[in-house]
């Protein structure tokens, strides 16, 4: 066969692809901007189509974060550490408890990825084992190429979420860890033993 069918074929899939891929993401996008709208989340009271929708904003609040290590600075009980300082400038009731556990090292071809886990819990008098946890994963990466007085890179996740943070650049909501504790409880009453 001629190889310019096969061309003409693959651009048209391809294109056929790319079509339904965008339809896809406008969908679920005005699905989620009715959500917002219903939630009150975006002022949709806008003058112009033009205009963004804003969200709502403290401005007051500001993001705390906390000097991180060096590269040469770097270990793994001084990352443990510096977990732990960082998150006493987030806000959270006292009766959260948390560990910090050490994961493991990848290495990789210019840094080394160290990664902890800090798995939250609000154990009770009456439930010293709580039913769940909520876990954050950091991930500190180590560079081999940097000088030895640049700063680690920092990262980290909740459970089940998909949003990578950077410390300084996002507010801990407390809920987040409630939300997650609470998706776990629901889907274990569903699952007979």
């Amino acid at each position: 066969m001629d190889p310019e069918v096969f061309d003409d074929e693959a651009k048209t899939l391809v294109d056929q692809v790319i079509d339904t891929a965008l339809r896809r993401l406008e969908t679920s996008m005005s699905e989620r901007e009715h959500t917002f709208e219903s939630l009150g989340y975006f002022d949709f009271a806008r003058e112009s189509k033009n205009e963004q929708p804003v969200m709502p904003r403290e401005d007051n609040y500001e993001v705390k974060n906390i000097n991180w290590l060096t590269i040469e600075e770097f270990s793994i009980q001084m990352a443990e550490e510096k977990i732990k300082e960082f998150i006493e400038t987030w806000a959270y009731q006292d009766s959260w408890l948390y560990c910090v556990d050490f994961l493991g090292k990848d290495s990789h071809d210019f840094d080394h990825r160290y990664r902890f886990r800090v798995r939250w819990s609000v154990p009770t008098r009456r439930k010293p084992v709580p039913r769940s946890t909520a876990c954050v994963y950091f991930t500190f990466v180590v560079s081999k190429i940097k000088p030895k007085d640049h700063s680690v890179d920092v990262f980290y996740v909740f459970e089940t979420n998909r949003l990578v943070h950077r410390p300084g650049q996002s507010r801990f909501r407390e809920k987040w860890l409630k939300d997650i504790i609470e998706n776990k409880v629901m889907m274990m009453t569903t699952v007979v033993f």
